[in-house]
């Protein structure tokens, strides 16, 4: 069994040169505090745009934890990093973060898995036609973002425009999606279990940016107001996405109940929000796990899990 004294001195890791990089901050601060009010011998290293690794190395540390959203952070990036400078690190491994990351890539392993998703066609920078196939409203969101960074809600050709453009904004690779009108859920994961079902109560209809982070009328409510059976569809699906992927130690597994009573995949978040007011911590919460608590069991499971990471 690990302590935060195994771990030795630990390097949170954060910012980044994300568009999700002062989300990582707020991330990043709220841990940094949380383990050194544990007693974790604890060192702040802020990534920026430069080289990663020389950045890594301009301070000692014995184990890395991880609080970069988005790109570097969360694709395999900063994994890879620290892999070849042997260093142990939160969440999960190289292969399974930059397929969670990819939403693309993602949904081929969830259909591959018979997990199910939400009716759905990429599009790329080269050609982008209108979804003829698709009843609007349609969804549409870049492959590799997260936070909503980029995602718009289409009701007609007009906003459909309009939101490819903010899309390709972030990336050449899109996913369009049928809009499903219903519940957002999310099903935290950890240590290989499912956290109780939490529910996301935007003020408006739609689970954008905003919502997520401006709106403070968005509520949540864990655990879940659901029936027994859709409950534990909901866990079942979660672990399910999560080993398909292959993630390890933790994760924050995003789906949709339609109003036609079906459960759909949208996610795996590997490197989900770590404030006190984020989702994962939410749910862990409602287990009886205080943010601190959570944060060292993080930490124990990087420690514990070093050489079993896809």
């Amino acid at each position: 069994m690990y302590s935060i004294r195994d771990a030795g001195k630990v390097a949170v890791l954060a910012g980044g040169p994300s568009s999700e990089r002062e989300i990582s901050l707020e991330s990043g601060r709220a841990v940094f505090n949380a383990l050194r009010a544990k007693g974790c011998d604890v060192v702040w290293l802020e990534i920026s745009g430069g080289g990663l690794e020389a950045g890594l190395r301009s301070v000692a540390f014995d184990t890395a934890f991880i609080a970069l959203h988005g790109k570097v952070g969360e694709d395999g990036t900063v994994q890879k990093a620290l892999e070849r400078m042997s260093r142990p690190y939160t969440g999960s491994g190289v292969t399974a973060s930059r397929l969670a990351m990819d939403k693309i890539a993602s949904r081929a392993v969830f259909e591959k898995n018979g997990i199910p998703v939400p009716d759905y066609r990429t599009l790329n920078s080269s050609s982008a036609p209108a979804p003829d196939d698709f009843v609007y409203p349609v969804v549409v969101k870049p492959s590799g973002e997260g936070s909503s960074i980029g995602l718009s809600l289409a009701r007609d050709k007009k906003e459909f425009d309009a939101a490819l453009k903010k899309a390709f904004e972030h990336g050449d690779r899109i996913i369009v999606e049928r809009f499903i009108k219903g519940r957002e859920l999310t099903v935290g994961i950890l240590e290989e279990r499912p956290l109780p079902v939490l529910e996301i109560k935007p003020r408006g209809n739609f689970y954008d940016f905003y919502a997520k982070y401006r709106d403070k009328g968005t509520r949540y409510e864990v655990p879940a107001r659901l029936s027994r059976r859709l409950y534990d569809e909901a866990q079942t699906l979660g672990i399910r996405a999560h080993k398909a992927l292959g993630c390890s130690d933790f994760s924050r597994v995003d789906m949709l109940l339609g109003e036609d009573g079906a459960l759909r995949v949208l996610e795996v978040n590997t490197i989900p929000g770590l404030t006190e007011r984020s989702l994962l911590p939410k749910a862990a919460g409602a287990c009886g796990m205080d943010f601190g608590g959570l944060c060292v069991k993080l930490l124990e499971l990087a420690l514990a899990n070093k050489s079993g990471k896809k």
